[in-house]
């Protein structure tokens, strides 16, 4: 890996690098998803079967579109009874940290008559994207549909590309199963989206989709906003690692690929203010590149987003991270977290030797669905509120209204809406006149 000493000016050059994987700079595609989607919102179901017949060469019927419980249980029939195991247990520890994310409805009654409140209700539905194929990750299904159970949603869809063969990932259908989806449609990409967002003659409309997926589902997803939530436009995978002279470089350095491993467009960057460790994690990258099944793939990513940053102290270090604000931040230092108390933005910390980054994709409970590209200033993880909404309620007695309505009528003259103001005044006129 290249390693070149952190300053102003190459820290601006890694951000104007970063910023070029943004799902902003996808403007080639955008006339494609924006037909695919017009056309699936207008012509419904012939739309959604003729695009999956010609992507993914699968014909679809509104009598085949949906996937039966007979091939879900058959999935799970044929799944690694360990790994079921596993699963179940990873999505024990996503519940049980999802669980501390609810809220209740609160109302506040005052003696003059006033009570205001919040009113928390759950989606009512709520559509999950899952990539099919090679790109099939059961562990998005279980972090995607859980915080909606534990939110209350009563109801979750999710749809996911077939094969030619019709047949969806059976790791897809089995997550789904653990995970609690309601139904299952075998259709995927822009098309998929627009359904979902839009509603078809077969598939139902939803509050919300989230998910992964390639640039044509990203694409789509920014398309229908407004017209449904969602989650993010995600870009790719990105992790940053700050360590010191007493940092392992062996647990960097793997650490660095678990990430590169994702994507050519994948981001893996280390700043560390020890030349030692640099030089020693480098060593370990081309060690393990030598073995691992997906090298061609972590090469070019490296190649093309990975660097290693000679830090002149951890606060500069910090600093820089601040600026990168990454989807995944390992702190492999000799106090992690006194360090990450300087941190502001990030997607997901991980602190110390044995929090790897997996841990987090996997197993330990807290979403990986996470802001890219710089957006953890400003997002947050998936989580319970996502699938929430809050309607603001509002009750004033007369005498609490009396008390304030010269004040609202002010209020509205001043800003020339006479019809505001008349809908307060007329409801004191009476007195008005009898005074």
């Amino acid at each position: 890996m290249r390693i070149i000493r952190l300053t102003k000016e190459s820290r601006n050059n890694l951000l104007g690098d970063l910023l070029q994987r943004s799902p902003n700079y996808y403007g080639q595609y955008e006339k494609t998803v924006a037909d695919i989607v017009g056309q699936v919102r207008s012509k419904g179901d012939e739309a959604l079967f003729s695009y999956t017949e010609q992507f993914d060469g699968c014909r679809l019927t509104p009598e085949t579109v949906r996937v039966t419980q007979e091939e879900i249980e058959e999935a799970c029939a044929q799944a690694d009874p360990e790994f079921l195991k596993v699963m179940e247990e990873s999505a024990k520890n996503i519940r049980r940290f999802h669980e501390k994310q609810l809220r209740n409805s609160w109302f506040d009654a005052r003696p003059d008559g006033t009570i205001l409140g919040m009113r928390i209700l759950p989606l009512a539905v709520a559509g999950v994207y899952v990539p099919g194929g090679k790109a099939a990750y059961p562990s998005s299904v279980l972090m995607n549909v859980i915080p909606a159970k534990v939110a209350g949603v009563p109801k979750i869809i999710m749809t996911t590309p077939p094969g030619r063969d019709g047949r969806v990932n059976p790791g897809t259908l089995a997550a789904a199963k653990v995970a609690g989806v309601d139904e299952i449609y075998r259709v995927g990409g822009a098309q998929a989206v627009a359904a979902m967002a839009f509603g078809t003659e077969s598939i139902p409309r939803v509050d919300k989709i989230t998910g992964p997926g390639n640039i044509f589902v990203a694409l789509a997803k920014r398309a229908c906003f407004g017209y449904v939530s969602i989650d993010s436009i995600a870009g790719p995978s990105e992790i940053l690692v700050i360590a010191d002279e007493t940092a392992n470089p062996r647990y960097v350095a793997a650490d660095l690929l678990s990430q590169a491993e994702h994507d050519e467009l994948a981001s893996a960057i280390l700043i560390t203010t020890s030349e030692q460790l640099a030089n020693e994690v480098s060593k370990q990258v081309d060690g393990f590149l030598e073995t691992l099944s997906r090298r061609e793939i972590i090469q070019k990513s490296l190649d093309r987003y990975g660097y290693i940053l000679l830090a002149d102290s951890l606060e500069e270090a910090a600093e820089a991270a601040n600026e990168i604000a990454s989807e995944h931040l390992e702190i492999l230092t000799q106090n992690p977290f006194e360090l990450m108390t300087k941190i502001r933005n990030a997607g997901a910390i991980f602190l110390g030797e044995h929090s790897s980054e997996p841990l987090g994709d996997y197993f330990a409970g807290p979403n990986h669905v996470l802001p890219t590209n710089g957006t953890a200033r400003f997002f947050s993880p998936l989580n319970v509120d996502d699938f929430i909404k809050k309607t603001s309620i509002i009750s004033y007695s007369r005498d609490a209204l009396k008390a304030a309505h010269e004040k609202i009528e002010r209020f509205a003259r001043q800003e020339g809406l006479t019809a505001h103001e008349n809908s307060i005044r007329v409801r004191f006129e009476e007195e008005g006149r009898n005074g």
